[in-house]
């Protein structure tokens, strides 16, 4: 096996604390590899709160620049994960804010032009909005990005147990909506 390959697996195999350890450390590696498997859980807790892709990818890339400046005041390097969700969130957060400074009457006209499918997708988000914030986390990282209960436990520090009772929730008050509106009967 060559060297590389060795040291690539190696690196994959590291658990979160001895990448933080390293990155502190000053090997950018190590700070490479947290961010290749957070990535995209924090682009889907960020899309949970602005409600935009390309948004909430800049969202967690500021995320990670932020957590890469503070990363020498972790108290607890296991709890890496939980760290840079909540940093995200606040960047989302903000993003959110000033999204909703720079509406234009022209983004209200193009949300009145949609067509019926449009409508179903925007009656969806609408579900999706209504929701609490922790609901709407795990149900972009659950159904938008994929991830297992297991993994989103330890992205937000939560319980599976915990994880399943926020998606039933969700889903329920989802379902509730969408009937309101005129969808039937809705199972989630």
């Amino acid at each position: 096996m060559s060297g590389s390959l060795e040291k690539e697996r190696s690196v994959i195999q590291k658990p979160d604390k001895a990448l933080v350890k390293t990155a502190i450390n000053g090997d950018a590696g190590g700070f490479t590899e947290l961010c290749r498997r957070y990535y995209p859980a924090m682009v889907a807790i960020a899309h949970s709160i602005v409600g935009d892709r390309h948004l909430a990818e800049d969202a967690a890339q500021q995320a990670f620049a932020k957590a890469a400046v503070k990363l020498p005041q972790l108290k607890k390097e296991s709890q890496f994960a939980g760290w840079l969700a909540v940093i995200c969130r606040n960047v989302a957060k903000d993003m959110a804010r000033r999204k909703e400074n720079l509406r234009t009457t022209d983004d209200l006209s193009m949300i009145a032009a949609k067509s019926r499918d449009d409508d179903t997708t925007e009656t969806i988000r609408e579900a999706i909005s209504k929701l609490s914030a922790s609901a709407r986390e795990v149900i972009f990282l659950r159904y938008y990005d994929g991830m297992s209960y297991e993994q989103i436990s330890a992205v937000l520090g939560i319980s599976e147990q915990a994880i399943n009772g926020r998606l039933r929730r969700a889903k329920k008050k989802m379902a509730d909506y969408l009937r309101r509106n005129g969808f039937g009967e809705v199972r989630l």
